[in-house]
């Protein structure tokens, strides 16, 4: 899940990414408006946190803009603003939920995973298969030949991200790019050492084994 963060206090920021990061989410973050517009157009989002006091272009501007651009993903405003009219306005902007500082970070969690699960598909479309392995977007499960495995939240986004890509090959560098929001040196062994903890809970103890190293090139999940 990719969360888009336009907050221009720095405490704060950090606060939301840390949670959210522990949380599996990959989070954008950005302090001006204008440039909010910018990683929107060129980045899809899940959902997106936006502060109404933003340099550049305020919040309820950018929340305008956004839509009429066709950006559709659910966004919930994070503001000092606290009466009645601010959140009436701020709703009717185009905003589907509205958050009133300070804030406890669970609350936040719960109300953007409440977003979600009101865009997701329908329960039918939200599971990913490949043979007997089975992911369910919506309770974030994932079971092999009907056992059911206990994945950590990166676990559960890699494995999300193969599920999407069946049969092909995911770079170390895509992988990184989509499950991490900040630059890493080309030679580090994160994505390795995550694919190794991945492979140890969906392939050890079954057969065929779906998840494979193309040495040199990547790693692809498929069914031989």
């Amino acid at each position: 899940m990719k969360l888009l963060l336009v907050e221009d206090d720095l405490t704060i920021a950090r606060f939301i990414q840390n949670g959210f990061r522990e949380d599996g989410f990959t989070v954008n973050h950005v302090a001006d408006g204008r440039d909010a517009l910018d990683i929107a157009e060129q980045t899809a989002h899940d959902a997106a946190v936006i502060d109404l006091m933003l340099p550049g272009l305020d919040g309820l501007s950018l929340i305008r803009e956004l839509r009429a651009r066709g950006q559709t993903m659910p966004i919930l405003i994070l503001s000092a603003r606290h009466s009645v009219d601010d959140r009436v306005t701020g709703l009717r902007s185009g905003s589907d939920d509205y958050l009133v500082k300070p804030f406890s970070f669970v609350e936040l969690q719960a109300r953007i995973q409440a977003l979600l699960r009101r865009t997701q598909p329908a329960a039918g479309c939200s599971r990913l298969q490949l043979a007997d392995l089975e992911l369910d977007r919506l309770d974030r499960s994932v079971q092999r030949a009907g056992t059911p495995i206990q994945l950590q939240p990166r676990e559960f986004a890699l494995l999300e991200y193969l599920l999407q890509n069946p049969g092909r090959i995911l770079s170390k560098t895509m992988i990184l790019e989509q499950l991490w929001d900040y630059q890493f040196d080309p030679q580090t062994n994160v994505v390795d050492v995550l694919v190794c903890r991945l492979r140890g809970k969906i392939d050890k103890d079954f057969e065929p084994k779906l998840l494979h190293t193309i040495r040199g090139v990547g790693y692809v999940l498929r069914a031989d």
